[in-house]
C-alpha cells in the first residue's frame, strides 16, 4: 500500500526528520538520562503508541478536521502546555526521598510512559505533521484507497521513529550510568526532569504565541 517509486524519498524524508531535535526526543534523552535505558524505553514506547493513534486519525481523516479548526488546535496546544507544566511541577515536588532505583522501578516507567503517550498526543505540531506530510506520498497510481496508503505510511514512519529512539535510549542510557551512580544527581533528579517539562511547556506555548500573532 506504499508507491515503491515514492518510497526511497519517503524513508530518506523520515530519517532526516528524525535527526531534527524536536521535543520527542528532548523527552526521551532526558528520561534515558535521569532515570536510566528503562524509563527511556518505556518512554520510547510511550511515543509510539501515540504516533499509532495519530496515524488511525490521520487515516480515518478525523486528524484533517481537526487541524481545520483553529479553535480545536489552539486549545490543545493549552491543553498540552498546561499538562507538561502540570508534569514539571510534580517532579518539582518530588523529594530526593521519592528518587527510585531505577533498575528495579516498574512504576516510573509506567509513569513516563504515560505522560510520553499525553504529552506527544496533545502536541497540536504532532497532529498537523501527520495530516500534512503523510498525504505528500499518497499515490494515485495505487488502487489502495488514502486512507489505507496513510495508514500504511504512518506504521512505516511509527517503526522507523521507534527504532531511532531505542538507538537514542542505549546511547543516552550508557552515558548516563555513571550519573545514576552520583548520589547528588540521584538526589536532585527529579528537578532536573521538572525543567524538562517546564522546557516542553515553554516551547509548545511559545508556538501558541507565534500561531496567535
Amino acid at each position: 500500500m506504499i508507491d515503491l517509486a515514492l518510497l526511497p524519498l519517503y524513508i530518506t524524508t523520515v530519517i532526516a526528520l528524525l535527526l531534527i531535535p524536536g521535543p520527542d526526543m528532548l523527552l526521551i534523552a532526558s528520561s534515558s538520562l535521569s532515570y536510566g535505558k528503562k524509563v527511556g524505553l518505556y518512554a520510547s514506547l510511550g511515543n509510539a503508541t501515540s504516533g499509532l493513534l495519530l496515524t488511525l486519525l490521520a487515516a480515518m481523516g478525523v486528524s484533517a478536521l481537526i487541524a481545520m479548526n483553529p479553535m480545536a488546535l489552539q486549545l490543545l496546544r493549552i491543553l498540552g502546555g498546561a499538562y507538561l507544566l502540570k508534569m514539571g511541577w510534580d517532579c518539582m515536588r518530588a523529594g530526593p526521598i521519592d528518587a527510585p532505583e531505577v533498575a528495579q522501578d516498574n512504576n516510573l516507567a509506567k509513569i513516563l510512559y504515560r505522560r510520553a503517550v499525553f504529552s506527544n498526543l496533545l502536541n497540536p505540531k504532532a497532529l498537523l505533521f501527520f495530516v500534512l506530510f503523510l498525504p505528500q506520498f499518497v499515490s494515485a497510481e495505487l488502487t489502495a484507497s488514502s486512507g489505507e496508503q496513510m495508514l500504511a505510511l504512518g506504521l512505516l514512519l511509527n517503526v522507523m521513529g521507534l527504532l531511532f529512539n531505542l538507538l537514542l535510549v542505549g546511547m543516552v542510557g550508557s552515558l548516563g550510568k555513571p550519573l545514576l551512580k552520583n548520589k547528588k544527581f540521584r538526589a536532585n533528579q527529579n528537578k532536573f526532569m521538572g525543567l524538562i517539562f517546564f522546557t516542553l511547556a515553554i516551547w509548545l506555548l511559545a508556538s501558541q504565541v507565534q500561531t496567535m500573532s
